[in-house]
């Protein structure tokens, strides 16, 4: 009898002190494992001036983490305009590389500008830490409101028989995105793209104000940033490089196909961290857009804002990116500019 209860004693003491370990091992674990990011206020960057594509998404961004709650930590949106991004872009590559607290917005001239042969950005993608895609927006070819230009055929017959007469202008540099949507009709309508006059500006804002002050014959933008010039009076849209008409101010407006260029361009825009951002960070910031991209205030921006949503996560969007890296290296090449 006296064995059998030394036994039982003996199991119980093993049984509590096993008990005790596991307790003390998760407590460690727990400990260990906790973060406690972010500690302090956070950076969203948008590399190019006030009022394109990239500035609204970053203010889009911050403006629904605040008006979520999703993030109790201040989010300040700074412009660093330069070179189509590419100015900050190396910044950001470099001396950011480590900092957690510092987000930036772009799309694919983080592409482009890597690529092409006279590229200004040593860096692309793959010096950054992609978190997500947030929405896709198509590109526009617009003339002001009493621009001899009636059709995006008028464009292309100025450029194939006065192209001196012509000029386009965009929020990027030579060979980013901008420039692209405005050559690419040229290009599939047989026009040498080396006579065509493009000029540079940093951001869709100050292509729109180089168009209406008369600085500009044509512009390629956004077209979800263009619709409010569109809804004032001020511009006319002739054509978007979309593969359906799109919704809104700009519904009538036709798609380069059905302008005659078998042809389409999206522009997608997503938010990146830096290239050694910590597990924590990613962790966090995954968590914070996918419910964020869930939100009726989010949806409610996108709408403002006359985007379409479509969000990807981290894993999806770097895939994502390896694709389009493909694309943009092909029409690059098509058009003599690639690396």
């Amino acid at each position: 009898m006296w064995r059998n209860i030394s036994k039982i004693m003996v199991a119980g003491l093993l049984f509590t002190s096993l008990v005790g370990c596991s307790a003390s091992n998760g407590e460690k674990t727990e400990g260990k494992n906790a973060s406690d990011y972010p500690k302090s206020n956070i950076t969203i960057v948008a590399p190019s001036g006030a009022g394109g594509g990239w500035d609204l998404t970053a203010r889009a961004v911050a403006k629904t983490m605040s008006d979520t709650g999703l993030i109790d930590k201040a989010i300040q949106v700074e412009n660093k305009p330069g070179g189509g991004g590419a100015a900050f872009m190396a910044t950001f590559a470099t001396k950011e590389a480590n900092n957690d607290y510092i987000l930036m917005v772009k799309s694919p001239p983080i592409l482009i500008n890597h690529e092409k042969a006279e590229g200004n950005s040593k860096f692309g993608y793959k010096d950054t830490t992609p978190l997500a895609q947030l929405t896709r927006d198509y590109g526009a070819i617009v003339v002001k409101k009493d621009s001899p230009f009636q059709t995006l055929a008028d464009v292309l017959n100025a450029m194939k028989t006065s192209p001196k007469d012509v000029t386009l202008a965009g929020g990027s540099a030579p060979g980013s995105m901008d420039h692209l949507v405005g050559i690419i009709p040229a290009y599939k309508a047989g026009i040498d793209l080396k006579t065509i006059k493009y000029v540079s500006y940093d951001g869709g804002g100050e292509a729109v104000t180089a168009l209406l002050g008369g600085n500009a014959d044509v512009i390629a933008t956004d077209a979800s940033t263009i619709a409010t010039y569109v809804k004032s009076g001020d511009v006319r849209v002739l054509a978007v490089s979309s593969s359906e008409r799109l919704e809104g101010e700009l519904a009538e407006v036709p798609t380069f196909k059905e302008a005659g260029i078998d042809e389409e361009f999206t522009i997608w825009r997503g938010i990146f961290g830096p290239k050694n951002m910590s597990e924590d960070a990613i962790a966090y910031w995954s968590e914070k857009l996918q419910a964020m991209s869930e939100s009726k205030e989010w949806q409610a921006e996108v709408t403002r804002n006359g985007w379409q949503a479509e969000y990807r996560n981290a894993e999806e969007f770097t895939a994502y990116l390896d694709s389009q890296n493909k694309i943009i290296i092909e029409l690059l090449t098509a058009l003599g500019m690639q690396k």
